[in-house]
């Protein structure tokens, strides 16, 4: 197509489309493919390209498993078969000039997801004005195995190469380098949160959005102990050479076969960011509180609903909440508080709303009460009916991306969700990337909270008697 939009990068000229003002180019290299002599290596320049290269089309995907049981059917993957992984993926609105940038990292528990998903989608930010950029990383073994004479967080460290990269480039494409605000959503909002706590990543970011992300990285025995578990079982050493000798396929069947059966009550363990000199010297939860830049952060009310099918959550009895109470030293007083604040509510609810602030709530507000620099709190709370979800983990992505027609928006949450809703939240995360403000007051003493219901509201924060108490 002679007139399709052309534009230089370092490494060559790409070919992309455009469509209703907005131009798109996809699977644009970033770095170069982590396979061959690059497997199990911290990533690698992408290699100059002579000519015109196409970029209509996403990248190939990262190894990984699809969603298994009930959580298929409110999850979907794509698979893209090749391995020039490290790709971004861009869309600008086609006069733009020093725009705002967004950089998008999908979620996935570090071992699932591409931004291939049509729900990620970045036309309906680049209307507003906005630069948006989405990228692939490495996942599971290949991004975040713990293996001797081999850097540690290489999916973090992708990530990382990836926003030097549009540092670097989205000037060519009419966006701002100085204007890139980070978002994320799950493992995505704890990349972006790892982003904020190393000091090359955090000078070349001007605001983070944290959608639901864990703030903790592990030690790296814990945070290794999933690879430790799949080198027991094909019966090689947890070290580089070994792990590149196996490939990709069947590292992934042995971890199916080590999580097989597992749940999130008493599961294998899983991929996490581990604490490493050269990739992440302290955990985010650490130096998130210092750090000078707006955020915005929030959590959905009831995260767990994703994680525990309604037949698991029957299944638990006081006696497992008990256990679960000892172990993690929480005080009898919060369990009393977390009972008054959910009347009615059964043993199994009790113990997933325990989980989720535990995770995520709890370390979120933690933050948020001791940062200086202007902190957004929001909770999610819009409940969907599809397998009574509520307001469950992941729900909000099709308020957020202003998407509730796509298929994958559906799946969770049904084809009668409140469109007035995505405009509301749609429209806080886009003024927030191009002013630093969503709309409503930053976190202070009074803990103000935007509440995104059927009615948005801003309210004090809720049910933090037991929250509080949490440690």
């Amino acid at each position: 197509m002679s007139d399709a939009p052309e534009i230089r990068v370092s490494a060559g000229v790409v070919r992309g489309e455009e469509e209703g003002g907005i131009l798109r180019f996809l699977g644009v290299p970033y770095a170069a493919p982590p396979f061959g002599e690059n497997r199990f290596r911290a990533p690698r320049p992408a290699s100059p390209w002579s000519g015109v290269r196409e970029a209509t089309a996403f990248g190939p995907t990262a190894p990984q498993l699809p969603y298994a049981g009930a959580t298929a059917e409110l999850l979907g993957s794509v698979r893209i078969d090749g391995e020039d992984i490290l790709t971004a993926n861009v869309w600008a609105p086609v006069d733009a000039q020093a725009a705002p940038v967004v950089l998008w990292i999908h979620g996935g528990a570090f071992e699932r997801g591409t931004a291939a998903l049509s729900l990620y989608d970045g036309t309906s930010f680049a209307r507003e004005g906005i630069v948006f950029v989405s990228i692939n990383y490495r996942l599971g073994s290949e991004g975040f195995s713990v293996l001797d004479d081999a850097p540690r967080n290489l999916g973090l460290r992708d990530v990382a190469a990836a926003l030097h990269w549009v540092h670097e480039e989205i000037a060519a494409f009419g966006g701002n380098p100085q204007r890139i605000t980070l978002m994320g959503e799950s493992a995505g909002g704890s990349l972006v949160a790892a982003l904020l706590a190393r000091d090359d990543t955090r000078a070349l970011a001007a605001a983070a959005i944290i959608e639901s992300g864990p703030l903790t990285a592990q030690e790296p025995e814990k945070g290794g102990r999933v690879t430790a578990q799949i080198a027991r079982r094909l019966g090689i050493k947890a070290d580089r050479s070994s792990f590149a000798d196996v490939p990709p396929a069947q590292l992934l069947d042995a971890r199916r076969a080590q999580s097989a059966g597992s749940s999130p009550l008493g599961g294998a363990p899983g991929f996490q960011l581990v604490i490493d000199p050269d990739s992440l010297p302290r955990s985010p939860h650490e130096v998130l509180p210092s750090v000078d830049l707006p955020l915005v952060i929030g959590t959905n009310t009831d995260e767990y609903r994703l994680w525990f099918a309604p037949e698991a959550l029957a299944a638990i009895r006081p006696l497992k909440l008990l256990l679960a109470r000892l172990a993690l030293r929480i005080p009898r007083k919060a369990v009393r508080a977390y009972r008054q604040a959910w009347p009615g509510a059964s043993t199994g609810e009790l113990f997933g709303q325990l989980a989720t602030d535990l995770l995520l709530r709890a370390p979120a507000t933690r933050i948020a009460r001791s940062r200086t620099a202007p902190t957004h709190v929001y909770e999610f709370a819009w409940e969907s009916t599809v397998r009574d979800l509520r307001a469950a983990h992941a729900l909000e992505l099709g308020f957020v991306f202003d998407g509730l027609q796509d298929a994958e928006s559906v799946r969770m949450a049904g084809a009668d969700a409140p469109q007035g809703l995505a405009d509301e939240m749609h429209a806080a995360w886009t003024r927030f990337i191009l002013t630093g403000d969503p709309g409503w007051p930053a976190f202070d003493g009074s803990r103000p909270t935007r509440l995104f219901d059927r009615t948005t509201a801003t309210v004090p924060q809720r049910r933090t008697e037991g929250l509080d108490l949490l440690p």
